[in-house]
This record gives structure tokens, C-alpha cells and sequence, in this order.
């Protein structure tokens, strides 16, 4: 337990002194990231699906807000539907209008959730958003979350039905449009998703707040329980297939690093709990101390002696 609290103290450490050239590293990784997923699903377009441009993008977004490497991902994903089928293209367009009308409409400041969101699910992780956003975040941070997991699903169902939305002679324009909006807005899988995401980010914020022992362990192992609970009724309302060997193992790994974060976060120490109470003319306080845990990260300092200086002492005292 000491080794890990100061491994944490060093990392703290680590990041406090080199915030100006860690943060960019992270915006690449996510930006890197982020591209990818879209070329790997909808890489249509072939001078837009390289190695290169995604490097080019992704050094540009380093330096840049997550808002505009949304747009810039947003850019990218319309150019490589366009050149296949315009149509698609600007139903999408309008799609992405909507997503985005509803996220800076209400959570303008968590762009990178728009971009964390269909990574995790591409990691198979999806259950793992929730816990975290409901751990550091408000309520209102399941819009981002609800988007992103909106436009994941839009990846997958323009990736595994390409080949009929860009047949222009196999269906009348006017039906093409209406097929695409019913299928892409009665996807029972990915309602069943975003309300098992939004219920688990209430469930947890509003657990991890509450004044009572080991309170974010309990919201993590709740906000697991909820989106199982959710699933599962969706599996029996809806139909909606679920293996449940993915399902599982995706819930404790993300267990797993909701607990990691909450190491990091929110390390305190219950056995040293005080508590405490005053007044004034109007209210008296009862207030609950929980003293977080810390420890100095060793400081080790190797001395040099010089052999020289050794040998001429030992000549003077002969």
C-alpha cells in the first residue's frame, strides 16, 4: 500500500512540473485515436485513410481544444461517407448538427467525452464511461456521454450497411432517406445503451456524494449493478442480444479502473474520521472530516566520495 501511495505522489509530482508537455501528449493520443476508429469503420475516402494524414491531424489537435478535434473528427467522418454517397452524407450532416446543438447546448466544457465515448466502446469497455463521468462529473455530463454513444452506433450501422446505402438504384431517394433516419433512431441496442449510461452517471453521482464510508466504492459497485440491471431489462423488453461473457468481463475491467481512479483521486483514511460541530445566529454545523491519505515521495540523494581525497587522508594520518 505505502509502494502505491508514492508511486501516486510521483506521478502528481511528475505532472505538476511537466503539465505543459503532458497535456499535448494526451490531446495526440486521443485525437490519434479517435481518427483512427473513423478510418478503420468508414475509411472510404483513400487519401484520407493514411497513416499519415492521421498522424498530421492528430499533431494539429494536440495544441488544440477537444472541441475543434470534434469538429475536425466530425470533418472527417462526413468527407469519407461523401465520397461514396452524398445523400448519406447530409443526413449525417444534419445528425451531427443535432448531436452537437444538444451537447454545447447544455455541456459545452466536456468535449473530450464526445471522443472518449466511442473509443471505449471500440475497446469493448463501454461500461466504464459511466463510473468515471458519474465519479468526477455532474449529471448534466450524460449529454456528452448520450452523443457519444449516438455516434458510435452511427459508425456501426454506416460500416456493416455501406454496401445498401450506396446502392443508388436500389431503393427510391425519398426511402432511402426514410430507411436510414427509422433504422439509425430504432436501434433498440443503442437506446438500451444510453439509458443504462445516463441512469449509471446519476446512480453514481449522486452515491459518491453522499456523507457515509467508503462512499465512491459503494457508487462504483451501484453504477455496475445499474447498467447490468438496465441491459438486462432492455434484453427482455426489447430483444436485444447481449453475450454476456462480453458483458461481464467489460463490467469488472471497468470496475477495475473506476477503482484505479478512485485510488488516485479520492485516497482517505475512515479509521482517522472526525467529527465536529459549532453554531452561529442562524444554523448549527455538524461537519464530518475525512483526512485524505498522503506521503511525501522519497527523496534519495547519492553522495559521492572521491577515491582521490580518500587516499591523500589516509596518506596524512600515516
Amino acid at each position: 500500500m505505502i509502494a502505491l501511495l508514492v508511486f501516486k505522489e510521483k506521478m502528481r509530482l511528475f505532472y505538476s512540473r511537466y503539465e505543459m508537455f503532458v497535456t499535448p501528449v494526451i490531446r495526440f493520443f486521443i485525437s490519434f485515436a479517435t481518427f483512427l476508429l473513423i478510418n478503420k469503420n468508414v475509411g472510404f475516402m483513400t487519401r484520407l485513410n493514411s497513416m499519415v494524414v492521421i498522424l498530421v491531424l492528430s499533431l494539429a489537435c494536440s495544441i488544440l481544444p477537444y472541441g475543434i478535434t470534434a469538429i475536425l473528427a466530425g470533418g472527417l467522418f462526413l468527407a469519407h461517407i461523401s465520397s461514396v454517397s452524398l445523400e448519406l452524407a447530409l443526413i449525417l450532416l444534419v445528425c451531427l448538427l443535432i448531436v452537437a446543438i444538444l451537447y454545447y447546448g447544455f455541456q459545452p466544457g466536456d468535449s473530450y467525452l464526445l471522443l472518449l465515448t466511442p473509443i471505449f466502446y471500440y475497446l469493448k469497455l463501454p461500461y466504464a464511461i459511466p463510473l468515471l463521468v458519474g465519479l468526477s462529473k455532474t449529471p448534466v455530463s450524460a449529454v456528452p456521454v448520450g452523443c457519444g454513444t449516438f455516434l458510435f452506433y452511427i459508425l456501426q450501422y454506416v460500416k456493416q450497411n455501406a454496401g445498401v446505402l450506396t446502392n443508388d438504384t436500389a431503393v427510391d431517394i425519398t426511402q432511402k432517406y426514410a430507411q436510414i433516419m427509422k433504422s439509425m433512431m430504432n436501434n433498440s441496442h443503442m437506446i438500451v445503451m444510453i439509458g443504462a449510461c445516463v441512469i449509471s452517471i446519476f446512480v453514481v453521482y449522486l452515491l459518491r456524494r453522499l456523507s457515509v464510508d467508503y462512499s465512491w466504492v459503494i457508487a462504483i459497485v451501484a453504477g455496475a449493478v445499474t447498467q447490468l440491471s438496465v441491459i438486462f431489462v432492455g434484453d427482455y423488453m426489447f430483444d436485444v442480444s447481449v453475450s454476456m461473457v462480453e458483458l461481464l468481463v467489460g463490467t469488472l475491467i471497468s470496475m477495475a479502473i473506476a477503482g484505479v481512479y478512485n485510488f488516485l483521486i479520492f485516497s482517505v483514511d475512515y479509521s482517522r474520521t472526525e467529527y465536529t460541530q459549532f453554531e452561529d445566529d442562524d444554523y448549527y454545523y455538524y461537519v464530518k472530516a475525512v483526512p485524505k491519505i498522503t506521503i511525501s515521495a522519497p527523496d534519495v540523494k547519492v553522495q559521492k566520495i572521491s577515491s582521490t581525497k580518500v587516499h591523500h587522508n589516509a596518506g596524512g594520518e600515516r
